[in-house]
């Protein structure tokens, strides 16, 4: 038994960079969708997100459903 220990690296260095990538990239869009409205006279609290944190975290949710779905074609087609 013979095992290809640089293209075991190289699946292995390619699979946690897409994680990692792809968890930073959920997050993002967490981040962009949590915050909460400031309740009156609460100087203390976050402020709602703005239209462009709401466009830019959808668009983040939108790229995370695209490499999940990425990644079943590739599963599914072989």
């Amino acid at each position: 038994m013979h095992i290809d220990w640089a293209a075991l690296g190289q699946v292995f260095g390619v699979s946690l960079v897409v994680t990692v990538g792809l968890v930073g990239l959920f997050t993002v869009g967490i981040v962009g969708t949590s915050r909460k409205p400031a309740a009156e006279g609460d100087a203390a609290a976050t402020t709602a997100p703005g239209t462009g944190a709401r466009a830019g975290a959808l668009a983040a949710y939108g790229l995370c459903a695209a490499a999940v779905a990425y990644g079943i074609y590739l599963i599914v087609a072989a």
